[in-house]
């Protein structure tokens, strides 16, 4: 993963458990540089290790870390460095999650070496959308929640994320629906 990754990640940690906390994980997980290039990669194996340590040292389980960082991403993160690309992919959150290859396609000028997961939605109604999350990385479903989470508070509409489907063997995908709460809502 890029480095821009594990910079988040630091961050998230840094604002749990302080300076302290981070220095552990960072013992814990093995790493020798103390700062990331932002678009330098880095071993997957690098990215998990640093979640584990955390998990450990913060002692929450991975699965509510990686949804946090998910947040962290949307709110922080991509805005700070995306935040005019991430306006141009959608006025509302259907039309931003209809518009994710896009996005992606376009991070990946910037990123060459990125391979990003790949996001569709497979169906929706007027009060409902279902999305399909594939990676060729394992295990960052909870970390999709976040980032659904985190652009749910983004576009401030009343949206509940349910996941309905795990990647596992014979199941290609992670599928969410979400779920609006109020309102008609265009579905096209």
């Amino acid at each position: 993963m890029y480095g821009l990754v594990n910079q988040a990640l630091e961050e998230v940690i840094r604002e749990r458990g302080g300076d302290a906390a981070w220095e552990e994980v960072r013992r814990r997980a093995g790493i020798e540089p103390v700062v990331f290039i932002s678009n330098r990669g880095y071993p997957d194996d690098l990215t998990y290790a640093i979640v584990g340590a955390a998990s450990a040292v913060l002692a929450v389980p991975a699965a509510e870390l990686l949804i946090a960082f998910g947040e962290h991403w949307v709110l922080h993160t991509a805005t700070r460095h995306y935040g005019s690309l991430l306006d141009a992919v959608g006025r509302d959150l259907r039309d931003f999650l209809r518009n994710l290859p896009n996005l992606h396609v376009r991070v990946s000028l910037v990123y060459p070496e990125l391979i990003p997961p790949r996001f569709r939605v497979i169906e929706e109604g007027p009060r409902f959308l279902r999305l399909a999350y594939s990676s060729h990385r394992a295990g960052l479903a909870p970390f999709v929640v976040g980032l659904l989470q985190g652009l749910v508070k983004r576009f401030d509409e009343p949206v509940r994320i349910e996941q309905v489907a795990e990647r596992e063997p014979g199941v290609a995908e992670d599928v969410f629906v979400l779920h609006w709460s109020e309102g008609p809502h265009d579905p096209g």
